[in-house]
């Protein structure tokens, strides 16, 4: 039973339900797991002495830069976990292991040049946001640490990615685990030497474990491909294929934390006290995100699976009992913030209150957000799956570009007194719950139309 947990898993077989409740669960686990690596960082960070709602503010101002550097990694993990999640449930052993050769070649290339290309243009950046002077060093250290040890996120994300195309989502929640408790302890011990450096250097090192930890799994899983050296020569069919797939997906991701740089020049403005408290909702918000996101990944990888082994017949089945298990989910945790959000943001603090009221004001603001996001996606997960990954693009661009970031400015604007020069602050979380459900709308009358069912990998 203990080797069964670690093993690839045939979705193409057995009741859906019963395979999408047995993959998501370590998964959902795991995300919880990797969302502590951010939230540690912020807690300790919050309640160091010295640091405390600045150091909070420092973390905020780089966190949208950092998810604007690492797109191109994640458009590489979404083209990697589709191919691979068709080309098992096909059965085609060669298409497997080309696959996997070159994302792991794509990778190693992708990184020397994002090093190269951006580490001049941190601090740069960071003035362009208007990035407040008391936090600015701060976020540039932070900035700077991760991105010079970008291998170990990149490679984490890719390599888990491939895992969990296979349909064994136990290893990666195993080396995710690990290295959890690595940046913890690791955080204690250097944010008191580097201040918010440190923890950016904690996390950097615990990812270089966890993605170590995947590159061996993947080395022992011959029975389903070949980790062979040849197989690193990248080759244009395999390329092109991954970045068709996958450019969709790095573009949604960059067009999402293009309107977080813009979104953030705003929220910078209103001062040190809303970013951190904005940082605090982030942190709350992607616990409360994790169930979507688990059930999304999942129904991309049952998708693929039936896709790539011909059982279409299959997938609305899924995607109804996937769609089904995040909405109750996401209902629970909306739930559970809205009578306990307060409490559970009380730990990132314990000498700001004001702090504490204005995160827990704003987050009951998206709070019902959460259950739109819930269909939005589990549908585009079945879509993505599929091979269709430009439709989620364009609902993305749509709703983040023409919705979000004009309702965001247009509230600042129209509300804007003499005792508040920059607008209601609220207008940040006002905007993204607007964003959140147009978007189920979007997705779920572009999943009913059915063109996903024409993309499969040929």
């Amino acid at each position: 039973m203990f080797k069964k947990l670690f093993s690839p898993t045939d979705m193409t077989i057995g009741p859906p339900w019963k395979s999408i409740v047995i993959f998501t669960i370590p998964m959902l686990i795991g995300n919880i797991a990797q969302q502590l690596y951010s939230t540690v960082d912020s807690i300790i960070v919050g309640n160091t002495e010295g640091l405390g709602v600045t150091g909070l503010s420092a973390i905020g101002s780089a966190m949208p830069i950092l998810n604007m550097l690492l797109v191109l990694f994640i458009g590489i993990s979404a083209g990697a976990s589709i191919m691979v999640s068709q080309y098992f449930g096909a059965k085609r052993r060669e298409d497997l292991s080309q696959t996997i050769g070159n994302c792991i070649t794509i990778t190693i290339i992708s990184i020397v040049a994002l090093i190269l290309i951006m580490t001049p243009f941190i601090r740069p950046i960071l003035v362009a946001l208007k990035t407040p002077q008391s936090t600015i060093d701060w976020c540039y250290d932070y900035l700077f640490i991760s991105l010079v040890g970008v291998a170990g996120m990149a490679f984490y994300n890719i390599l888990s990615g491939i895992i969990r195309g296979l349909g064994d989502s136990f290893s990666a929640l195993l080396y995710l685990l690990i290295a959890t408790v690595i940046n913890i302890i690791l955080d204690l011990i250097l944010v008191r030497k580097m201040e918010v450096g440190g923890v950016a250097l904690a996390t950097v090192i615990a990812q270089l474990i966890s993605s170590a930890l995947c590159l061996w799994k993947l080395s022992r899983m011959t029975d389903c491909f070949d980790f062979k050296l040849k197989y690193l020569r990248p080759r244009a069919k395999y390329v092109k294929t991954i970045i068709k797939l996958g450019l969709p997906s790095g573009l949604t991701q960059m067009i999402f934390s293009s309107a977080m740089l813009v979104v953030q020049r705003l929220t910078n403005s209103f001062g040190d006290m809303f970013v951190a408290a904005n940082v605090i909702v982030m942190r709350v918000d992607g616990f409360a995100m994790m169930p979507n996101f688990s059930f999304g990944t999942a129904l991309t990888t049952y998708a693929g699976q039936n896709v790539g082994a011909g059982k279409y017949d299959r997938i609305p089945k899924g995607a109804k009992h996937g769609t089904l298990m995040a909405v109750g989910c996401s209902a629970l945790l909306t739930l559970v913030i809205l009578l306990s959000g307060k409490q559970i943001m009380g730990l990132f603090s314990n000498d700001a209150p004001e702090v504490i009221d204005m995160s827990y004001n704003l987050m009951k603001i998206l709070a019902v957000g959460y259950i739109a996001m819930a269909v939005t996606q589990s549908l585009s997960g079945i879509m993505r799956g599929a091979g269709d990954t430009v439709t989620p693009m364009w609902i993305s661009l749509i709703t983040t570009i023409l919705v979000r970031i004009p309702i965001a400015y247009g509230i600042s604007y129209f509300t804007r007194t003499s005792a508040l020069p920059y607008g209601q602050k609220e207008c940040i979380q006002i905007s993204l719950l607007i964003t959140w459900i147009m978007g189920a709308v979007l997705t779920s009358i572009f999943y009913a139309r059915g063109k996903w069912k024409d993309k499969a990998i040929n």
